[in-house]
């Protein structure tokens, strides 16, 4: 007797697809151009094979039984990803990316990227697209290691790695803030470190998996509240919780609103020069088509523009 791996083949499902359709063994032997007993047998092979009845036959008409209709929904989604298979194995070949895996900094705007992954799927339906959320030298880190295909917002100076390349994206000045009723909001400008430090500082924290990560504009004895994204960074600022540098264009709407206080402060303005970055071993040529798409995006001045400015407010 064969085994259900055996006799479950894309043919058979089709075969039992005909029997429900037809709602007898003879209609759909006729459907499918074979003699009744033909149909008949292999039915009963699978039905043996799962050691389950799938047809009612007490009736002149053939009914599908609960296994049965439930083997029929299963083989039908079993179809459609064969054919969706088929289908990435094809592009595939002609040089898309089954999967293309996008490293996104916190800094990047989030709705920007999103209308790129629209723009991406109306050419690549079939490439799997899928984004991470990073900071500071985890974004880098994630391209370097092998983890993304293409990072967003790079801060640091890429280096020399071997199989990495990138591009200037460009430069995010990031302002001190903080909400209106935070007492900071009250002191003097400039903003010297000593009253700095005897308030509590908002830091996102590095989503780097070696070591401790970078740590950026706090003060040695400062109290630190640590959040896990930018977005967070930014919440807490607007809830009074502490005081830090935010992307300027992140925190724009909420200043013109009045719900965040721009302060200067003695140190020096922060301007962070941000790149992109990607693996390729041997050049341009060795990439995948759908990397290729969206370095082509990257080429226009308007597209990183608005990476780095168009932010939305919740």
């Amino acid at each position: 007797m064969q085994n259900h791996r055996e006799v479950l083949t894309p043919d058979a499902i089709g075969l039992l697809q005909a029997v429900a359709r037809s709602g007898s063994f003879a209609a759909a032997a006729r459907e499918l151009g074979l003699v009744p007993s033909a149909v008949t047998y292999r039915v009963r092979q699978i039905e043996d094979a799962l050691d389950v009845l799938l047809f009612d036959r007490s009736s002149r008409q053939a009914r599908l039984t609960a296994a049965g209709s439930e083997l029929l929904h299963a083989g039908e989604q079993l179809l459609r990803e064969i054919d969706a298979v088929a289908h990435r194995v094809k592009r595939v070949a002609t040089g898309w990316e089954a999967q293309l895996t996008l490293a996104v900094d916190g800094v990047i705007s989030a709705s920007t990227v999103m209308e790129l992954a629209e723009a991406f799927y109306s050419v690549a339906p079939t490439t799997r697209l899928r984004l991470r959320d990073e900071t500071l030298s985890g974004t880098y880190e994630a391209v370097a290691g092998g983890e993304a295909d293409l990072a967003l917002g790079v801060g640091l100076e890429p280096g020399t790695n071997a199989g990495i390349q990138s591009r200037l994206l460009g430069d995010l000045h990031f302002v001190f803030a903080v909400a209106p009723h935070h007492p900071l909001a009250a002191e003097k400008e400039p903003l010297r470190d000593e009253v700095l430090q005897r308030h509590r500082a908002v830091a996102v924290a590095d989503s780097t998996r070696r070591g401790g990560g970078l740590t950026l504009g706090l003060l040695a004895g400062q109290d630190v509240l640590t959040v896990p994204t930018m977005r967070a960074k930014l919440d807490a600022q607007l809830r009074g919780l502490g005081g830090g540098f935010v992307p300027e264009p992140m925190a724009r709407p909420y200043v013109e609103t009045g719900r965040l206080v721009v302060k200067a402060v003695e140190r020096p303005a922060r301007q962070v020069r941000l790149s992109y970055a990607w693996r390729a071993s041997s050049g341009r040529a060795a990439l995948g088509r759908g990397l290729q798409w969206w370095l082509q995006q990257l080429e226009s001045k308007a597209t990183r523009t608005a990476l780095l400015e168009r932010h939305r407010t919740p």
